[in-house]
């Protein structure tokens, strides 16, 4: 469902229309050229993008921009809508999982033509082109970096007497550990979510064994991989380290109905630049650590990602404003500021001195941990096949199974590869 509305009223209903998505559409003079922009996220992320929005139809009273946002869920269908039926927004929010697939179908329009001559990439980190890049063209510009993290509750974790090492600790810390979390709060908050159902970890945990997630398109894993990883999750569950399937089923990916947020959780498994929307979501202060790691040594697990990337549309009507609209976004200090880091470290070595002063104890905190990654950090993988998004979403339903009883494990483990196999056939 899309609304237009002014942008204080906009602002002023944000609570209700989070629920179903949002747009605004602001003010401009003079209309020369009508942009859209979607995005996902929560709240915190659409007042700072309506802020940069603002900024820029300031300098620019010819564009007027309608900007949308939605919950993760809820965002991958309505841009496969709005693409089908030929109505796609000019500015598109664009994932590593899904870009090679929208790229290679035609959907978004190449970039390298424009660098240099309104879009300016000259003070970006050359990983970040590289992740922005498909097929050997510019799709993608990167909106910040990132890693896979563990958002943790401090105070929870604290009264219960469990302390981890946040560049260290274990899948055995989690096992050891969640029982006392479970009984200091008298089984009402466990030490961490559910988290056999996410992608990202599934494929932290995978790299960590030396194997990855895909290999020329293929599936890097075994189906032994698969029940393994669903027999690990089904002990923490037994030892009541993680929330029930009940309260993990209500975590739709909206930020406010994470267990962290409602308070099930001490923990939740993210990326870093989310720090900081959850901490203008939970009231005890927020710390950040890696994924568990298998072993107190292991490395290869993380790296450090393009969080998101805006595309251009191949269909917009008005691809330059579009882009001089996408290069003041990530090339202007005042943008930068507003911004900060809550979509990750600027990409732009420039941006990240500009943003650096302004940036409060959380800000410093993700932009410390992307530091201190170190050695922790491996390469970047490959873009994924064009079936990746279906599949993660395959996963959390595979998962879902696994912990209500419908299959065991060792059942679920081949049926989930079949499953990547049929995905991966049929959109090849």
């Amino acid at each position: 469902m899309s609304i237009t509305l002014s942008r204080r009223h906009f602002l002023a209903s944000s609570a209700a229309a989070l629920a179903v998505g949002a747009s605004g559409v602001l003010p401009a003079w003079a209309q020369n050229a009508n942009l859209r922009l979607i995005f996902w996220g929560g709240q915190a992320r659409a007042d700072r993008t309506y802020g940069v929005v603002d900024l820029f139809t300031a300098e620019h009273p010819d564009v007027a921009i309608e900007g949308e946002f939605l919950g993760w869920a809820d965002y991958w269908p309505k841009v496969a809508t709005q693409t089908a039926g030929g109505n796609q927004p000019d500015i598109i929010q664009m994932d590593y999982r899904y870009i090679g697939e929208y790229a290679r179908r035609g959907s978004l329009a190449p970039l390298d033509s424009y660098v240099g001559a309104g879009l300016d990439i000259s003070s970006f980190d050359q990983d970040q082109l590289r992740n922005g890049t498909i097929d050997g063209k510019l799709i993608g510009v990167s909106l910040g970096v990132a890693a896979g993290a563990t958002v943790f509750n401090s105070k929870v974790l604290g009264d219960a007497g469990v302390d981890i090492d946040p560049m260290r600790w274990t899948y055995d810390d989690l096992l050891t550990h969640g029982p006392k979390v479970w009984e200091a709060t008298g089984g009402a908050t466990a030490m961490a979510p559910d988290g056999s159902g996410i992608e990202l970890l599934f494929e932290n945990w995978l790299r960590q064994k030396g194997k990855a997630l895909y290999a020329d398109g293929k599936p890097a894993f075994t189906p032994e991989d698969v029940t393994e990883w669903f027999e690990l999750w089904a002990a923490l569950r037994e030892a009541k380290a993680i929330i029930s399937p009940d309260e993990q089923a209500i975590d739709t990916g909206q930020l406010e109905t994470a267990p962290l947020v409602r308070g099930k959780s001490a923990m939740n498994f993210t990326t870093s630049n989310q720090l900081v929307a959850y901490q203008t979501l939970v009231p005890d202060p927020l710390g950040i650590a890696i994924y568990p790691a298998t072993s107190a040594d292991s490395k290869g697990g993380h790296y450090r990602n393009s969080s998101q990337y805006f595309a251009l549309s191949a269909s917009s009507a008005a691809p330059e404003k579009a882009i001089e609209f996408i290069n003041f976004f990530v090339n202007t200090p005042a943008a930068a500021t507003l911004l900060g880091v809550e979509r990750g470290v600027p990409a732009s070595s420039a941006m990240r001195d500009a943003v650096a002063a302004s940036l409060d104890e959380r800000g410093q905190m993700v932009v410390k941990y992307i530091a201190d990654l170190g050695e922790i950090a491996g390469d970047v993988p490959p873009t994924p096949p064009a079936s990746a998004g279906e599949i993660e979403v395959a996963l959390k339903t595979k998962s879902q199974e696994v912990a209500f009883g419908a299959q065991s494990p060792a059942d679920a483990g081949p049926a989930f590869y079949d499953q990547v196999i049929q995905t991966l056939g049929r959109t090849s």
